[in-house]
This record gives structure tokens, C-alpha cells and sequence, in this order.
């Protein structure tokens, strides 16, 4: 049946758009109707995209990913869900779909889930369908699917899916809340000192031009300082973002990539910190997709796309070359020395007791609770070295003032 996204007015004159199935676009105008909405736009849409003009205004190709907007992780999470709760259920694949095409809010996902039922009513697999739709479903969804319908068992591995994805949308946003009271201060803390520089310190600085008396080094750094930001703000400004350009380039590189990873890693606290979100990553990816009967080599070949860190990714590709000849998954992790070995060992132990999956799982929780502490620690204390660090900033600023002013009062006296 084909598919039609509209745009129209409801009864009480507010302008509505959505996406519904019909047989024809008069069809289309008569169901709408009776839901109280008057047609003032409609096209047929085909796997995001229009596939010709079937109404006013829309007569040219439109994508309408970019449209209707990006769709988050959270989205595909709770779309993944309900349908595996659907199936648990015993509802067939394709009732479930149609289930879920009038519950989802996001016209975008509303769209998407709406062709994947099309495409399953014309024979196609899940996971074929979904394939056609890699902003939603990423490499490692769709092998997961392919294999639970190759099993049987695609409730289950949908389960599993949602889960994994709750747990990564957990920890990212745990991070996100680590780092973004730090940045935020240094961003307010960067601002109120410019504008000391540029505004506050040279007028009161002007008082000191006519003192024949030599200025403390530190009144002199700040005037210095004062005079460069505000003389040549603008080559600090380009200067800043010419240097963001040309890292943005130079980390694109093969060789800057690799160089860049490799210094992330070595970084006091946070380096140690981004090997082990990498490695929960690693394990908790790992862990499911074996789960869900995904082959080895296939699972580590998605798996090193999702670390984030070039390093790490080598070290894994490494890993799979080694398997292809024979040899166990733990004994190139050890010889890379980018892993630490407890995560090796529990490796070691899973492969030889045939428990693979479980003890990638209890490294992912492993690590994802020690990555839970540090976050929590460093969170509290951030907001104390910040403040001293702003704090003795502000000292420095105000001290280099009153020095001199404190010295005049004495000439004076």
C-alpha cells in the first residue's frame, strides 16, 4: 500500500503534517477528513524520499531526514522495545510494525518504520529492511537482527538490543554531565576575564601612566596582558580559529588520527578514564552481539568501529587477523598492551570455559561501574578546583591593582 506524507489543517485551523498509508490520494483526503484534517499538501514517499508530485506544492524530490529532523538513540531504544515486547506477545511481524506506526511521535521514525512494514509485506526480511534505513539502524543492529531471524529467536535479540542501547545511552549521558559542568565554568571564568582585560583593568590602569615609580612585575604582566587583548583581539580571535581548523584537518589524517588517539590515552586522569569507557564499549558490544549468534570475526569487525579510538581499533583488527590463524582472542589483546590485563584474564578464562559471552558481559559491567565512580569523583572535584582556579584568577587581577595604589597612598603620606 503506498505511503503518503501531508501537510494540512485541522479543525481548529492549526497546520498539521504526518505520514499515512492509503490506496490513492483521494483515498488519503477521505480518511484524513474524517479524522477532522483538510488536506492541503500530500506526496508519496519511498525509503525517505518523494517519489513524485501527487499534490500541491510538493512537486520536486525532497529528503525528509533532513526535514523532519535526526533521530536519536533514545528513539530507536524504545522502538526496539516495544516491538520485541510486541513479538514476545505473539503479534506477527508485520501487525507489530503497524502497531508501532501509530504510536511513534517523530514523523521521521514514523516514516521510517512505516517503509520497513511496507518492504516486510513484500517479502523482504527484517533485517534487509531495515538496512535500507542506516540512520536508525546502525551495522551492529542489523547483524544482531539478521542472526536472531537466522535463530529464531529475534524477540530475544531485540531485548538484548534494547538494552545494550539503554546502557550505552546511560553511561553517554553520565559523561556528558561529568564534562559539561567543567566546560561551562571555564566558558563563564573565560569570558568575566576578558572582560576585566578589555574593560575594567585599562582604566584603572590609566592612573598609573603618570607614576614615575617603577610598577611590580605583576601590575606590569597585567597591564601587558590587558594591552595585547585588547590591541589585537581580532588576531586572537582568528588566531584561535585558524588553529581549530588546521587540528580539525590534521585529525582527520591517518597519521594525526593515530598520533592524537594515541596522546588521548596518555593524558593524566581522562586518558586512563577513555580507555576504560573504550573497553566497557568493547566488552558490553562484544558480549551482545555474541549473544545473539553473531560469528566472531563478523562481531570484532563492527565492534572496533564503536571505541572511538584509533588504537584500540588497530589493536582489535590485529586481534582478528590472529584468530583467522588460529589463535585465541585474549593472546593478541595481552600483546598489544593497550588492555589491562584483568580484562584479559576474565577474556582468557571465558574462552577456555566456553563462557565467552558471560564474562565479556562482566567486563563491560566491570568497567562501566569503575568508569561510574571516577565520573562521580572527578564531577566532585571539578567544582573546587574550578573555583580556586577562577578564584585565584580573580586575586591575581585585583592584587596586581591595589599594589600599586596602596604604594601611591604611602608616597602620599
Amino acid at each position: 500500500m503506498p505511503v503518503f506524507a501531508y501537510k494540512g489543517l485541522n479543525d481548529k485551523g492549526r497546520q498539521i503534517k504526518g505520514i499515512k498509508e492509503a490506496d490513492s490520494g483521494r483515498v488519503l483526503r477521505t480518511l484524513l477528513r474524517k479524522d477532522g484534517v483538510y488536506v492541503t499538501e500530500f506526496h508519496e514517499t519511498k525509503s525517505g524520499k518523494d517519489v513524485g508530485p501527487k499534490g500541491k506544492g510538493l512537486n520536486r524530490e525532497v529528503d525528509l531526514g533532513g526535514l523532519l529532523g535526526k533521530i536519536k538513540p533514545q528513539e530507536t531504544a524504545v522502538f526496539t522495545r516495544q516491538l520485541a515486547t510486541l513479538l514476545k506477545a505473539g503479534i506477527p511481524l508485520a501487525e507489530s510494525l503497524a502497531a508501532l506506526v501509530d504510536q511513534v511521535e517523530n514523523p521521521r521514525v514514523k516514516e521510517i518504520v512505516t517503509d520497513v512494514r511496507r518492504r516486510i509485506n513484500e517479502g523482504s526480511s527484517l533485517a534487509a529492511a531495515m538496512e535500507a534505513h542506516p540512520k536508525m539502524f546502525e551495522s551492529l543492529y542489523i547483524n544482531m537482527v539478521r542472526s536472531g531471524e537466522a535463530a529464531g529467536n529475534l524477540d530475544e535479540v531485540l531485548f538484548r538490543l534494547a538494552d545494550f542501547a539503554d546502557n550505552q545511552i546511560a553511561l553517554r549521558a553520565k559523561i556528558l554531565s561529568a564534562v559539561l559542568y567543567p566546560i561551562i565554568m571555564a566558558f563563564v571564568g573565560g569570558i568575566i576575564m576578558i572582560v576585566l582585560m578589555v574593560v575594567v583593568v585599562p582604566q584603572i590602569t590609566q592612573l598609573f601612566a603618570d607614576m614615575d615609580k617603577a610598577l611590580p612585575w605583576n601590575t606590569e604582566l597585567l597591564i601587558a596582558v590587558s594591552g595585547f587583548i585588547g590591541n589585537y583581539w581580532w588576531a586572537v580571535i582568528i588566531g584561535s580559529i585558524a588553529f581549530y581548523i588546521i587540528f580539525r584537518y590534521w585529525k582527520k589524517t591517518k597519521t594525526g588520527k593515530l598520533k592524537w588517539d594515541m596522546l588521548r590515552l596518555k593524558f593524566p586522569i581522562f586518558g586512563d578514564l577513555s580507555r576504560k569507557v573504550a573497553i566497557a564499549r568493547f566488552g558490553s558490544t562484544l558480549g551482545t552481539m555474541l549473544s545473539a549468534g553473531v560469528p566472531l570475526l563478523q562481531a570484532l569487525s563492527i565492534v572496533k568501529n564503536v571505541l572511538g579510538n584509533q588504537v584500540l581499533e588497530n589493536v582489535v583488527e590485529d586481534s582478528r587477523e590472529s584468530i583467522k590463524e588460529g589463535e585465541a582472542i585474549a593472546a593478541p589483546l595481552k600483546r598489544s598492551k593497550q588492555f589491562p590485563p584483568l580484562m584479559v584474564h576474565m577474556i582468557a578464562v571465558g574462552e577456555k570455559s566456553g563462557q565467552l559471552e558471560v564474562m565479556l558481559s562482566n567486563v563491560a559491567e566491570t568497567y562501566q561501574n569503575e568508569v561510574e565512580v571516577r565520573l562521580s569523583r572527578l564531577t566532585t572535584l571539578l567544582e573546587p578546583i574550578m573555583i580556586v582556579v577562577m578564584g585565584g584568577a580573580v586575586a591575581f587581577v585585583v592584587f596586581s591593582i591595589l599594589m600599586p595604589i596602596l604604594q601611591m597612598n604611602q608616597m602620599v603620606q
